[in-house]
């Protein structure tokens, strides 16, 4: 399976990166380093004060995270590019298997708090938004700034650790993207968000239902796609990873299956013991703060910090949960990246930087108006039985393909 981005670090246009140098120990102890300087920050925040539980388990569900996305190359965009352009199913059916086991960890979850979902009440977490022009308009914006930078927000955050130099142009770019947001929001909360109707499935006729329609979806798509859509393999292109586990574990691609284990339980934790998964709130909480510092806010956002989502809000401390999962997840791909010897900057071509900061625009505006990522809105929503986060993968898997082929005329033009 190839990890191809299309973009330096993320694998090249003709396919996959080159193995990794022989393991180094400079590597394998900065890992060492990594790993136990972040079991310490979590032992440490669960016992103060200002932190407490919330922000240990953040830590190190965020480390967790990282390692499992940087070693199963568990980008959303990868994923998806190569379902359309090399009709390679395999890591699509594991981020569909990912979102069936998450959205049972939900509704177990979610039945504990509400019993009776059709009184009237939504869980008092979960990414469950609603639905309007905006959230679509954000899914196809955010997949064309997909396709322009090569990754989605939460694959640059782990290509950092990897020594991308794309991944801090795009996550640069984000920024004007999310103030540009900030700037229209009160149109589009007045003319696209404000009385839009918010559509939890389990509210319309209880958990069975729902959840018996999500998974049956689910596994309908799982079957069309291997049936009518998955082109074979060639010969011994589907043999399994060879060598010792810790070749295995630390240098090869983790098989689709471990690493949508490993996204599905990290969701269910987080919703349970902190807070719904996601990656934006920590960075666009950020962006808000300095905005409003510069006067360019508005003097109002309406109704902005009352979504649930990756929502954004002024806060005492830029430490906040998310914030810590967000650092926690670079740190955890730091240490796959250190231990394997994943760690291979590259200069990329002038017409990659341009489309990484242009598509870093797009992601930043797109997940701005949208509420959320492919992390919080895409497998936040749809874990959560919530009918925004089908809308969005929809619109986003469109902005993909349509991205997809204006990138191919941008580069070779």
């Amino acid at each position: 399976m190839n990890d191809s981005s299309g973009a330096p670090n993320g694998g090249a246009l003709t396919g996959s990166a080159p193995p990794p140098p022989a393991w180094s120990a400079g590597g394998l102890a900065l890992a060492g380093i990594l790993a136990a300087a972040t079991v310490a920050a979590a032992w440490h925040l669960h016992g103060h004060e200002a932190f407490g539980r919330e922000s240990s388990i953040a830590v190190l569900a965020g480390f967790i995270l990282g390692l499992a996305l940087q070693r199963g190359r568990y980008c959303y965009f990868c994923i998806i590019r190569e379902a359309i352009e090399e009709r390679d199913v395999r890591a699509l059916l594991g981020l569909i298997a990912s979102l069936a086991a998450g959205t049972v960890g939900a509704a177990v979850v979610f039945d504990a708090w509400i019993p009776d979902a059709t009184a009237g009440h939504l869980p008092p977490a979960g990414n469950i938004g609603p639905v309007g022009w905006p959230l679509a308009l954000g899914g196809l914006l955010f997949g064309l700034g997909m396709a322009f930078s090569g990754s989605c927000i939460s694959a640059h955050l782990y290509r950092l650790a990897e020594g991308s130099l794309l991944s801090p142009l795009a996550l640069a770019g984000a920024v004007p993207g999310f103030m540009a947001g900030f700037a229209c929001w009160n149109f589009v909360y007045l003319y696209g968000y404000h009385g839009a109707p918010v559509i939890w499935l389990p509210a319309i006729a209880g958990f069975a239902p729902a959840l018996a329609l999500q998974l049956g979806i689910l596994a309908l798509s799982a079957w069309w796609l291997w049936h009518y859509w998955h082109r074979p393999a060639g010969a011994g292109e589907e043999a399994g990873p060879g060598g010792s586990w810790a070749h295995r574990l630390w240098r090869e691609r983790w098989p689709a299956g471990w690493t949508a284990l490993v996204v599905a339980l990290v969701t269910t934790v987080m919703l349970l013991r902190a807070e719904p998964i996601g990656v934006t709130s920590a960075l666009g909480t950020q962006v808000r703060a300095a905005a409003s510092v510069l006067g360019l806010l508005p003097e109002r956002l309406e109704g902005l910090d009352s979504f649930r989502g990756c929502g954004t809000s002024p806060r005492d401390t830029w430490l906040s949960v998310n914030a810590l999962f967000v650092l926690a997840l670079v740190a955890g791909a730091a240490t796959a990246s250190a231990a394997g010897g994943h760690f291979r900057p590259q200069v990329p071509p002038a017409a990659h930087i341009v489309s990484a900061l242009a598509g870093g625009v797009l992601l930043g505006f797109g997940a701005m108006i949208a509420l959320g990522c492919t992390v919080g809105r895409l497998s936040g929503g749809v874990t959560a039985l919530s009918l925004c986060g089908w809308i969005f993968a929809a619109t986003m898997v469109a902005g993909i393909a349509t991205g997809l082929r204006l990138r191919r005329v941008w580069w070779r033009g």
